[in-house]
């Protein structure tokens, strides 16, 4: 009845009609003026209570719940203001001055190994919403760049085999293989590592690249899948 009647007001060519329509639209389209002088101050509040509301956060949540899913932590460790995401058990060893930012999840497999182990190298950055799966071990050095939408896994979770994925059957033993990302390797914003890739040194991973093999050190790839285009 309150929709019939919403679009009897839309539609109708009356002076009711036409004033119900002008008076919404006035609503819809109504602003304050904006004088720097009273907006200037209202933004440094805003500013400063988010700040202090994020570093409580940050500082009081999220890294200590963190680290307590850590098995090693170093000094310096940082988040965002968003606990990572950690499912299942696994060994989780982080060295100094990593960063996590913004929503990042790691998920052990418990089918595959004992303890699936995570690495993270000192110094090393991981950007928002980077997904990285552990069947067996996965390791990322020193001073390596992590962007955003990466997603890094040893296994691929299921049988390529259909009637294995019917009876929901994990993947094959042979195809869990541990990843491993060397020191100082940057790669780029929605990127893919397949399982049993080794990235060298130094190496640059192009943005939304899959990587399906392993890379030489300083090498720089690029497409699907990734193919060395040069030198870095």
């Amino acid at each position: 009845m309150a929709l019939l009647l919403l679009r009897q007001m839309a539609m109708a060519d009356t002076p009711f009609g036409r004033t119900a329509r002008s008076i919404r639209r006035f609503v819809l389209e109504f602003s304050l003026p904006a004088p720097k002088v009273v907006l200037r101050p209202m933004l440094w509040l805003f500013l400063g209570l988010r700040q202090t509301y994020y570093f409580v956060v940050r500082i009081f949540v999220c890294e200590p719940i963190f680290k307590a899913y850590c098995h090693t932590f170093g000094k310096r460790v940082r988040t965002g203001v968003y606990i990572p995401w950690v499912q299942g058990t696994g060994r989780l060893d982080v060295g100094d001055d990593v960063a996590l930012h913004g929503k990042v999840s790691f998920i052990f497999g418990a089918r595959y190994a004992d303890e699936p182990t995570l690495t993270i190298g000192s110094h090393t950055q991981i950007g928002h919403n980077v997904m990285i799966a552990i069947g067996r071990a996965v390791s990322i050095g020193e001073h390596c760049l992590i962007s955003a939408d990466v997603s890094i896994f040893d296994s691929s979770g299921h049988p390529s085999e259909p009637e294995a994925r019917l009876r929901g059957e994990p993947s094959p033993l042979d195809q869990v293989k541990p990843v491993t990302i060397e020191r100082n390797v940057w790669i780029g914003r929605g990127a893919m590592v397949l399982p049993g890739v080794t990235i060298g040194e130094n190496s640059v991973v192009a943005a939304h690249a899959l990587v399906t093999q392993s890379v030489p050190a300083n090498s720089f790839m690029l497409g699907n899948p990734a193919r060395r285009v040069g030198a870095v």
